[in-house]
């Protein structure tokens, strides 16, 4: 059992040595890929090392049970330790994806439902900032175009960890179960009548890259520049600080306009181009893996309906995996870590049963 785990065991000491090389220290982008895959192989190897020690524990207690047989408890304690380790052993060698050690994207937009879409909008970004907060991430908004009452029309919310964080606890490996459409049931505040009205916004999850990750050739780029608008500083609506990237191949269009100079925007434009084409990537990758290694949460279609918030009745629904609570107040607050974690023990049972079922 567990004999692929021996390679993991090499490849982490190789890594702790290739960490302490020179290059690795001056080089930033290199030391996070390795720091990033080292801590994903500390865990696997802690486990496989307790799980080893209580292997031999357990066989010397039932050693010890034929001439003693009080020692028949410590060897029930054993073995359920020994079950539970196997099992968290399974978990964290099912193979995930490549980009769940990453930072996170996250593009908002309203969608149906006008002004009352937009003011919903603006609830996600703060459920979403919330929770970063409560994780003790990093959040920046990259562009945002704010509606007339306040809402977001769009916003682009850069999510970053500190530190390098543990397998599976990434803000993508995350976040990316966020994708999808989001509706909404209350009173909108333009309601006069007392109406319950749906309205509906859309989330994008994406992976940041780095700039090793995607090969961007200046001569596949259109950039127009254009004036700023909508409420901002001295230069909205003054110079043509704002920037719009097209990428010809593949037609993605991206926009900035938050910071005050023209070339902050570009910066933070291509930013954005790059994630978009490593998602991009990604997906083409999901779409040619066979069915039975797909994760059913992971490669939902991000045109379906995800997530119901019902205010009247303070529910919350997510119907990917039938997950219910009626805390939605505490819900928009950033307590959103309960339906994530029912997302990611579905997308973790579908992987569990991919790999169960390509095993000889």
């Amino acid at each position: 059992m567990f004999e692929a785990v021996d390679a993991l065991v090499e490849e982490h000491a190789a890594l702790e040595q290739r960490m302490t090389a020179p290059d690795a220290f001056s080089d930033p982008v290199l030391s996070r890929q390795l720091n990033q895959r080292y801590a994903a192989l500390t865990a696997v190897v802690r486990a496989y090392q307790e799980w080893r020690a209580t292997l031999g524990d357990l066989q010397a207690a039932q050693e010890l049970t034929e001439e003693e047989p009080s020692f028949v408890a410590e060897v029930d304690r054993l073995d359920a330790q020994r079950l539970e380790l196997e099992e968290r052993l399974r978990h964290l060698l099912v193979p995930r994806d490549p980009v769940d050690g990453k930072d996170a994207l996250l593009e908002i937009k309203a969608g149906e439902g006008g002004e009352e879409s937009a003011l919903f909008a603006s609830d996600l970004l703060r459920m979403y900032s919330r929770y970063a907060e409560r994780r003790g991430w990093r959040t920046e908004v990259l562009d945002e175009t704010l509606s007339d009452l306040g809402g977001v029309k769009s916003v682009t919310l850069a999510v970053k960890a500190k530190g390098v964080p543990e397998p599976g606890e990434a803000p993508f490996a995350l976040l990316k179960f966020e994708g999808g459409v989001h509706r909404v049931q209350r009173v909108p505040v333009t309601e006069s009548q007392g109406r319950i009205h749906t309205s509906a916004a859309g989330v994008l999850v994406m992976p940041e890259a780095e700039p090793v990750d995607v090969t961007i050739d200046e001569n596949d780029l259109r950039i127009d520049v254009f004036r700023s608008s909508g409420p901002g500083g001295q230069s909205v609506n003054t110079t043509d600080s704002a920037v719009r990237i097209t990428h010809v191949p593949t037609g993605i269009v991206v926009s900035c306009q938050n910071e005050k100079s023209q070339l902050q925007n570009r910066e933070q434009a291509l930013r954005v181009l790059r994630s978009r084409l490593l998602q991009l990537a990604q997906d083409e990758a999901d779409a040619e893996a066979s069915d039975a290694r797909r994760s059913q949460v992971r490669t939902v279609d991000r045109s379906e309906r995800i997530r119901t918030y019902n205010f009247a009745e303070n529910r919350i629904t997510d119907h990917r995996v039938g997950y219910k609570a009626y805390n939605l107040d505490q819900l928009l607050d950033g307590d959103l870590q309960a339906v994530i974690d029912a997302c990611v023990a579905a997308d973790l049972e579908t992987r569990l049963a991919a790999v169960e079922t390509a095993s000889p």
